[in-house]
């Protein structure tokens, strides 16, 4: 049986006055995961930092990244990043990473050489793996030269690396590259189509994927869909009907995740659609919670 778990991500906009007591409540509340999302023009925090606050703050909250970027950083820097917060908060990372930014103007800030943005996010991947998992590295690649380095004490528990994307290959880099899979904007079809993509590119590449390493964002807007949500979602998955992609009222969130659970999906982070977050969390809890095995 799947290991089914819910998490939540704060509503858009939040800055960091009103993160700053979020996790506590989440972890007070009984939720299973927080997750930060990387926008870099707007109030909400920087996801390695609002990583950092959240685990000091808690015991038992798990905390990822939904999605971070990966290709415009080094990796040696990442890897010594979330080396450095599994060491301080056991079992409780959870990175996801993906190709680009959701906003074009955020693209620069993240610099790759023209047209390898693909070549280099799986360079850093395969760099950013085996200083997780090695205790000396020496790698030399198209982008990425390092040699003898050592980052420290690795942590007990395997850190995952998971990633976002739907692109075909998005999810052939998922299979060959990552320990699991978080999407976004997706029919339950689509998402079962994407798992079953992922799990035949790993078998080609003659790896494995846990079959619980599946997992899906889903924004609630119970109180209508804005219209830069409804454009977003446009943009993602072309001529779907809003209401398969985003939930609009619990009832239908229950069934989305009853669904995408059938297609074979198990984690799942549920965004509120408006700004209050208090009404937010305390349908989650009633509504989706009991889903939880």
């Amino acid at each position: 049986m799947l290991k089914i778990r819910l998490g939540v991500a704060p509503a858009a906009g939040t800055g960091p006055a009103e993160f700053a007591g979020l996790a506590q409540r989440l972890e007070e509340a009984g939720v299973d995961s927080l997750w930060l999302s990387e926008l870099v023009y707007s109030p909400e925090v920087d996801p390695m930092i609002g990583m950092a606050h959240a685990l000091a703050r808690t015991a038992k909250l798990k905390v990822g990244t939904g999605v971070a970027i990966l290709p415009g950083r080094h990796p040696v820097l990442v890897a010594k990043q979330l080396l450095t917060l599994a060491g301080l908060a056991p079992k409780r990372v959870l990175p996801v990473f993906g190709l680009r930014p959701a906003r074009a103007a955020e693209h620069a800030l993240f610099p790759v050489p023209p047209g390898r943005r693909a070549a280099v996010f799986d360079e850093s991947l395969t760099l950013l793996r085996r200083l997780l998992e090695e205790d000396d590295v020496t790698f030399d690649g198209e982008f990425f030269q390092v040699t003898g380095v050592s980052l420290g004490p690795r942590p007990a528990k395997r850190l995952d690396i998971w990633l976002g994307g739907s692109a075909p290959a998005a999810l052939r880099r998922t299979g060959r590259l990552a320990d699991g899979w978080l999407g976004s904007f997706h029919t339950p079809s689509q998402s079962r189509e994407a798992r079953l993509a992922i799990q035949a590119a790993a078998a080609e590449a003659g790896r494995e994927i846990e079959e619980d390493h599946f997992g899906l964002s889903l924004v609630v807007a119970d109180r209508g869909i804005p219209d830069d949500l409804a454009a977003m979602a446009a943009r993602r998955s072309p001529g779907v009907p809003l209401p398969d992609l985003v939930a609009t009222s619990w009832p239908e969130a229950r069934r989305l995740v009853e669904q995408h659970i059938e297609a074979g999906l198990s984690k799942f982070v549920l965004r509120p659609g408006h700004g209050d977050f208090d009404g937010f969390l305390e349908k989650f809890q009633a509504e989706l919670v009991p889903l939880q095995n």
